[in-house]
């Protein structure tokens, strides 16, 4: 296809979502420097955003090709329903678990309230894990509120404004912080506890209590562990249902099994570790949910499709029949990835992960002020050596220690931005170091993503820690020019 064709794609791919993925007519890229076309900039940016691989381009145009500019309500389904299957075959899932697709991970959360609509007379209470280590319009959407100034149908809306339907069904919130004022992760067993009186409260009031559980936050973090998710519901039963946010993707198979089989929702993105443009995302829900399911509240008419529910859930005849081409091509895309990803064993990923993270350690831990902020709470180095591999795809720097000793998040909130002039992107920053004054320290994010793991799986050693090697260099050399 010509350049105008290659243009359209990317066009396509930045609709059908909020206002998030739209381009700037000057910078050609969205809020997150970044846009849905292949980039020759050094990326390790999977944490906030990602371009897209030249494979997943090129296999976008191609269904572009196949399913024209402007597909029909079947059609859309008809290729929703192939991706369902191809989900569940790359993660090894059972036929019986159902699949939503949203535009977004934020708007996964509208999924989560739906699925448990009605359970109580008291309405739900949502029990949010780490608001600063999830998506911001995440407050909204767990409120049952919008997030944005649109959805993904073009309605207008407002930030705050009750979802018709579920905003004013008694929805509230309680948000647990995962790390304390000093910015230290807290223990899973400090996290069950908070859990517990926010559950018996809700209990009291008779709301059923949605609980979150985080499975890769923002900094790499896996919190509350499933022997305390174990002992939550133990104590409190159908009182209480759980939803993972494992929406940066870094996330395996026999984690997926383990949540589902305690019949918890797993929230997936494929703009992440995936390697997907933004934004997509899709909720895999047990069985027993749609069983349950109260109709769809009329509200969610303005925010899904009917094909992005599966067949035959109550309440998804009220949605409109029609297509979002933006959404089914970053899909495709992001499926592309993870099926190429998972095609590699576990020793291949295993071996590119650890030269990446070691890489990290060599070219800016031991050469700048730089510091790696513990994925865990202190003293469990332990325990988070048993974390799935893909959680060392992710590493959050402290760089408080750049610029006189005293960077703000401010400062690395300038130098994100000012590194794209040296062809280097990163993560964006995140609250998660204290400096002495109280305010926020200066942190940034290094992260690896599967189509990277994917291009480099074929390496011999000294290759691959040779490439590594010199990425990381150019990353030090690029922070130490904006912060000098």
């Amino acid at each position: 296809m010509d350049e105008e064709a290659d243009d359209g794609a990317t066009r396509l791919m930045t609709t059908g979502g909020d206002a998030r993925i739209r381009l700037d007519p000057l910078t050609r890229l969205n809020r997150y420097h970044s846009a849905p076309r292949p980039s020759d900039a050094l990326a390790y940016a999977s944490s906030t955003a990602n371009d897209i691989s030249a494979p997943a381009f090129d296999h976008v145009r191609h269904i572009l090709e196949e399913v024209g500019p402007a597909p029909s309500a079947a059609d859309y389904a008809a290729r929703l329903e192939r991706l369902r299957q191809r989900i569940r075959r790359a993660y090894f899932l059972k036929d019986s678990v159902d699949l939503v697709f949203a535009p977004s991970g934020t708007d996964l959360e509208y999924v989560a309230l739906a699925c448990v609509a009605g359970r109580a007379p008291g309405g739900t209470h949502n029990i949010l894990l780490g608001a600063d280590e999830v998506g911001s319009g995440c407050i909204h959407s767990a409120f049952g509120r919008y997030f944005a100034e649109s959805t993904a149908l073009g309605l207008a809306t407002a930030a705050g404004q009750p979802v018709p339907g579920m905003g004013e069904t008694h929805v509230e919130m309680v948000d647990i912080p995962v790390r304390d004022p000093r910015g230290r992760a807290r223990p899973s067993a400090e996290i069950a506890e908070g859990m517990d009186r926010a559950i018996a409260g809700a209990e009291a009031a008779r709301r059923h209590v949605l609980v979150h559980v985080v499975h890769g936050s923002k900094t790499g973090l896996i919190l509350p562990s499933l022997g305390d998710i174990d002992a939550l519901r133990a104590r409190h039963g159908d009182a209480a249902s759980f939803v993972v946010d494992a929406c940066q993707a870094r996330i395996t198979s026999p984690a997926i099994a383990d949540y589902l089989d305690r019949e918890a929702i797993v929230f997936v993105t494929g703009s992440k570790f995936m390697g997907g443009p933004p934004f997509s995302g899709f909720a895999l829900v047990p069985p027993g949910f749609r069983r349950r399911a109260e109709p769809l509240a009329e509200g969610l008419a303005t925010i899904f499709r009917r094909a992005e529910w599966p067949a035959g859930w109550p309440g998804a005849d009220r949605l409109e029949e029609s297509a979002n081409l933006g959404l089914l091509l970053r899909l495709e895309a992001s499926i592309f990835e993870l099926e190429r990803f998972q095609r590699l064993s576990l020793e291949e990923v295993t071996r590119v992960i650890l030269a990446f993270h070691q890489a990290v350690r060599d070219e800016i831990v031991e050469r700048t002020p730089a510091r790696r902020v513990a994925p865990y709470p202190p003293g469990e180095r332990e325990t988070a050596d048993t974390h799935p591999i893909e959680m060392r795809t992710l590493s959050t720097l402290d760089l408080s220690g750049f610029g006189g000793g005293q960077a703000s998040l401010d400062d690395a909130t300038a130098w994100h931005k000012a590194l794209l002039a040296h062809g280097v992107r990163l993560g964006q920053p995140v609250k998660c170091v204290k400096r002495p004054d109280g305010g926020w320290g200066a942190t940034l994010r290094i992260g690896l993503s599967m189509p990277q793991v994917v291009a480099r799986a074929g390496l011999a050693d000294g290759e691959l820690e040779s490439a590594f090697a010199a990425d990381m260099a150019r990353v030090r050399q690029a922070l130490e020019a904006v912060s000098a």
